[in-house]
């Protein structure tokens, strides 16, 4: 297993192993995705307090959701990066983080929406609202520091240091409603048991397809940082020239 994986992780075999894998996922986020919102969007009943309004949970609650999974990944490659050294893990993550900042930044936004006509503001600085905001400039900080190094080994190491300190946001933000009164609602479980099951059942055909595009999106990045970052080997030269003959 562990030599699979070493093999794996050489650049040019993780590239094609991504063009692979692309395909199937992305295919899958459009089906499963599609399979969500037009359920939850037009067939799904209206709740008996907030109306239709309520259907934003189908973009909201995947983007929050995945924004703290993305964003644990990204942790675990950071830590494969700094212990084994492993550069194609540094480029993982790199190639995670801005997917994690737009799924981050399209809770924060819906959330807004949704509080609006719940809580009657846009904004307050609620514990869980803020804990969220922090995890959007962690995002950011990573992808500034991935930037600020010509050295992209030295760029690795710092923004998977930044990854792993940030880490103590993520138990911030979901135990946030249990820890301080907040105007944000509780949890509704891991597998969202407190919905109704006709509502929780596209629901989770959404979160299911935020996990897909979140792979299919990371896997089109990470083809493309590697041919940037070994854009000086001899296999990115022939798959240039694979691609011009085609």
């Amino acid at each position: 297993m562990w030599k699979w994986l070493h093999q794996s992780g050489k650049p040019d075999r993780l590239y094609q192993l991504c063009g692979r894998l692309l395909p199937w996922f992305a295919v899958a986020a459009t089906v499963t995705l599609a399979t969500g919102w037009i359920w939850g969007f037009g067939f799904a009943p209206s709740d008996y307090q907030q109306g239709d309004s309520y259907r934003i949970i189908y973009i909201h609650v995947p983007a929050a959701m995945w924004s703290m999974g993305i964003y644990a990944a990204m942790a675990i490659a950071a830590f494969t990066g700094l212990v084994w050294q492993w550069k194609t893990a540094d480029l993982a993550a790199a190639a995670m983080a801005p997917v994690g900042a737009v799924f981050t930044f399209i809770a924060l936004v819906t959330g807004s929406a949704w509080g609006k006509p719940m809580w009657g503001t846009w904004w307050i600085w609620d514990a869980r609202l803020t804990s969220e905001l922090v995890l959007l400039f962690l995002y950011m900080g990573v992808i500034a520091l991935y930037n600020a190094f010509d050295d992209r080994r030295m760029a690795g190491r710092a923004a998977g240091i930044l990854v792993l300190v940030g880490v103590v946001n993520l138990p911030i933000i979901h135990y946030s409603v249990q820890w301080w009164n907040t105007l944000h609602q509780g949890s509704s479980g891991v597998f969202q048991q407190a919905i109704a099951p006709s509502m929780r059942t596209p629901l989770r055909w959404a979160i299911a397809g935020f996990w897909l595009l979140f792979i299919s999106l990371t896997l089109m990045r990470l083809r493309n940082l590697l041919l940037l970052s070994e854009r000086h080997r001899p296999w990115v030269r022939e798959v240039a020239e694979k691609g011009a003959r085609q």
